[in-house]
């Protein structure tokens, strides 16, 4: 498959779980990718996993300046920007999150800042870089199954749902302001997926049981990253040149399912 072919994209979150496995499948399909994480040690794996037609480089998503000079060394590096993907983000558990009358202040401001501020940030970078230079491109975001069908017994983090919820209103706002310049905004909303954000539900067993009623078609009840780069690959190829505003669940049947 080569539908990628002669394009760069920038994963931001790329050097781990669905934006490490997103950055494969773009290379397997012929793109150029540039990787950005926080973690020095991540890039390192991920560039010497992802080979000669991948650059990473370290940077924090909640960092205004991050993403510009980031699609600037794509650019520099292999000549063009195609595409972003966001998936950097993140549970705000640690940091305060949780149900509306538990969340400190500092939860709910970190929370957002991490899934939905740095959403704003990458998202300007891209669309003023295809703006001045002119060209179409794809702006993908990685939502959540939670900002569209809560789980309240097991996931009751309330200001992660309001960015992930938020972050569809942004998107679809933005596909229909610069449709008219062939800039397309799209969303894919994962369920519970094996990454390294979902680690404690992979080892709480109670939730594993939820996990199986509600995600029947999951290998055990946690979705495989892969399974979410199909559409990850579709939404950046010219394939899906007519596609924008759209949200896509990959949710090995949450929506549909009843929980356990």
């Amino acid at each position: 498959m080569t539908c990628l072919r002669g394009k760069t994209i920038v994963v931001m979150g790329g050097t781990t779980g669905l934006g490490l496995s997103a950055a494969r499948a773009f290379i397997a399909a012929g793109a150029n990718v540039v990787v950005v994480g926080r973690s020095e040690a991540n890039v390192e794996k991920a560039m010497a996993e992802l080979g000669p037609a991948a650059f990473g480089q370290s940077g924090d998503a909640r960092d205004p300046g991050t993403a510009a000079a980031i699609i600037d060394l794509a650019v520099n590096r292999f000549g063009g920007f195609s595409g972003l993907y966001h998936v950097a983000g993140g549970s705000g558990r640690r940091m305060g999150d949780g149900p509306l009358h538990e969340i400190t202040d500092e939860g709910w401001d970190e929370t957002l800042r991490l899934n939905l501020t740095s959403v704003f940030y990458s998202n300007r970078a891209a669309v003023r870089w295809f703006r001045e230079h002119s060209v179409s491109g794809s702006v993908l975001n990685c939502g959540s199954v939670l900002g569209l069908s809560p789980a309240a017994q097991h996931f009751g983090t309330h200001a992660y749902a309001a960015a992930k919820s938020a972050l569809i209103g942004f998107t679809r706002s933005c596909a229909a302001t610069y449709a008219k310049e062939h800039i397309r905004f799209n969303v894919v909303a994962p369920a519970l997926v094996a990454t390294p954000m979902s680690a404690r539900a992979q080892t709480d067993e109670v939730i594993l049981n939820y996990a199986r009623a509600k995600q029947p078609l999951a290998s055990d009840g946690i979705g495989d990253p892969a399974d979410v780069d199909g559409i990850a690959v579709y939404f950046m190829s010219d394939a899906a040149r007519g596609v924008t505003g759209q949200v896509f669940a990959v949710d090995w049947g949450w929506g549909v399912s009843e929980s356990g």
